[in-house]
Formats: structure tokens, sequence, C-alpha cells
């Protein structure tokens, strides 16, 4: 509860009055402070008093990439039995204050406040709550309560068109590793017959040898399997513009495009940051790759780059490695580089540098572009390094 500097003004004028009434034996004086502190008591009584509404928000849509049109849709019900009057309420829509005129509405009506959500940048907009500030008739005491639960937009990164994603490579069962066409099928195993297994896939030979049907199991070879590795370190990104990273937001979208690139290809790929994410104690498991992109933020872990290619080396998580730095990132190039034994196909996407990035860096293949178009506008030149 707030007291209005008009409020605080008439509770000192009470005070003075009643300590001079008293002291003087002035009972005007007594009479005219006991006044004004019954008028004060009065606006803190009415201030205090809950309205009863009930708040419901529908964002349209609740994800966007970058730029697209995106709404909320705010409804605010009178459940009491009074009117809602001397009330002031403001919905919060991530910086900025939308009010919302809820003066004189009456019991069992709702009012109904639609507005857009700004898209111009990557992130996730927390819309809410509605915070409803009721006033005493002479604007003694304000009170501000909070309506409603918290709604977030989610504006993922641009995604730009790629032509095709990388080609596979076949590993035999000899250890061997070979660039082969889509669709391929290898033999992997064998294991017993089941019911509903198909006869033509029934190894006979190893069947006679162990008196029981064994039937082939096979696999797909030629599915890339593409690791995204994003580089949300500060020291990457070092430029700002306005308490924006350029060279991050571009390593984004590329990552947002390969991504989607790679799902519309009937494709796994695996996106991973090098620095923790930050998504409010939310679990990251649960998240799809574009909303933790949209959630995706820089981090100081500035020598996490490095624990990182050591849990790719040992893990050995696919077989196509698409690492997005910005021009900070060029030092540890060497550490991805030395990936290269586990990962057959190792591309570096640098974004921001003034200078192009020198040619066979760590025996990589790098990509140096200015923003994420750039990078997909070149991406069918290298998508068979």
């Amino acid at each position: 509860m707030g007291i209005t500097a008009r409020g605080v003004g008439l509770l000192v004028a009470a005070v003075v009055l009643l300590g001079a009434g008293f002291r003087f034996a002035y009972p005007e004086l007594t009479l005219l402070g006991a006044a004004a502190g019954a008028a004060v008591g009065y606006a803190a009584l009415t201030a205090a008093w809950r309205p009863r509404l009930v708040v419901s928000r529908r964002a349209d849509p609740d994800r966007v990439a970058r730029g697209e049109p995106a709404s909320m849709t705010l409804t605010v019900r009178n459940a009491g039995r009074l009117r809602s009057a001397n009330l002031l309420a403001e919905d919060r829509c991530g910086s900025r204050a939308v009010p919302v005129p809820l003066l004189r509405l009456r019991p069992g009506r709702d009012t109904e406040v639609r507005y857009d959500v700004p898209t111009d940048r990557r992130g996730v907009v927390a819309v809410g709550p509605l915070r409803v500030t009721r006033r005493d008739p002479l604007g003694l005491v304000a009170l501000a309560r909070p309506y409603g639960e918290t709604a977030p937009v989610w504006v993922h990164p641009r995604i730009h068109p790629l032509s095709a994603v990388p080609t596979g490579a076949g590993r035999s069962l000899d250890g061997r590793v070979d660039g082969v066409p889509h669709g391929s099928i290898t033999f992997d195993s064998l294991r017993e017959y089941v019911v509903g297994d198909e006869l033509r896939r029934v190894h006979w030979r190893t069947s006679a040898r162990v008196g029981e049907l064994m039937v082939r199991e096979n696999v797909d070879t030629s599915l890339p399997s593409l690791v995204v590795l994003l580089d949300n370190r500060a020291a990457a990104h070092p430029r700002r513009a306005g308490g924006v990273a350029e060279s991050f937001e571009s390593a984004c979208e590329a990552a947002a495009s390969v991504v989607t690139a790679a799902h519309r290809a009937d494709l796994p790929v695996l996106l991973l940051l090098v620095g923790p994410e930050q998504t409010d104690g939310g679990d990251t498991a649960a998240l799809g790759p574009l909303d933790r992109l949209a959630a995706a933020d820089l981090s100081d872990a500035d020598d996490a780059l490095r624990a990182v290619t050591s849990r790719l080396r040992q893990d050995r998580l696919g077989d196509t490695l698409i690492f997005l730095t910005g021009p900070g990132g060029r030092d540890g190039l060497g550490d991805v580089g030395a990936l290269r034994g586990a990962y057959p196909s190792v591309l570096v996407g640098v974004f921001g540098a003034t200078e192009p990035t020198p040619a066979g860096s760590a025996g990589l293949v790098v990509v140096d572009a200015v923003d994420g178009a750039q990078f997909a506008a070149e991406w069918d030149g290298v998508r068979r390094w």
C-alpha cells in the first residue's frame, strides 16, 4: 500500500492539528485533526478492498520468427458484485506498459484489449501479469496488485532456406568411414526371430547352425547425424550495437536454418551451446531447438569451449559438426579442428569478422558471413565438404 503525496500531507496535518489541539486546549483544532486522520483511515480501508477480477490472455501466435506479427488478447471479467470503480490497470509487455480500461466495469461484464507484441528482436517476451491499482475517491492512498499469470511469446531467429543438407557418412562394421548416397542400407547385426518379422530377412545359414531362426538387422548408414554447436561465449562476440551482439544474432539465425533444414529432411540433428543456457529455471530438454535459440543468451564462461570439444570427442554425437561463432571465437578453432578425427565432416561459420579467416585454419572448412542470409547463400557451395 502506498500513500500519495496528498495523503502524506493530510496525515502530517492531522498529527499537527491533534497535537496543537490537545496541547493548547483548542477543541476546534482537535476536531479538524481527527477528521483528517479519519479521512486517511477511510482511504486506506477503501484502497485495501480487493476487487474480484478474472484475467485470461491468449497469444496469437505464441511462437513467431523475428519480425513476424504477434498479438496478445487480454480479457478481464468482473466476478464481484460491485462496480470496479477507481481502478487503473496496465499490462506488462516486455519492457513497456499497456493501459487497460477498467473504470466502472459492471459485475459479470468483461472488457477485452488486443495489442501487438514486439517481435523486432529475438528472445522470449514475457507478457503480464496485469497490474491493477485501486485508489480512494480522495486520492490519498493507492494500492497495486498483480492479477493473472505471465505468458511468454517466443520470438525465434529468422530462418533462411537452405538448398540441402550434407551427405551422410557410411560406417561399415570394420571401422571404415565412407561417403554414401542417401538411402543406403547396411547389415548391422543378427537377432532372434519374433512373430511378425519378414521371412526374407531370415539368415538361414546362421539359423541352421544355432538351431533357431535368426533375423538380419539392417541400418540406414547414409543418414547423416548433424551436431550444431553454437558459440554463445561473450568473448566470441565482442562487438555490441545498442547492447546487442549482431554476430551472435546471425549465428542464431544460421543455427535455426540448419536445424529446420535437417528436420524437413527427416535427419537427426542435435543443438548444443558452448556456454550454459539460461531458461529461467526450466528444463532445456523439454524445449524444442527453436525455443532454445529464442532463449539463448551470451555467457561469461569463456573457457567452456575446451570442455565442450572434449565431450564431443569422447561421445561422438554425430558425423557432421557445424560450429557457429563470432570474430572472437577464431582463437578456439584449434580445439574444433582436433575433432576432425571423430567427425568426418566439420564446417565452421564465422559471423561479423572484419577480416577473412585465414585459409586452412586448423584444416577446417570456414565460411565467413556477414549474417545468416549470406551463410545460407554460401551453404550450397560448401555443403559437400
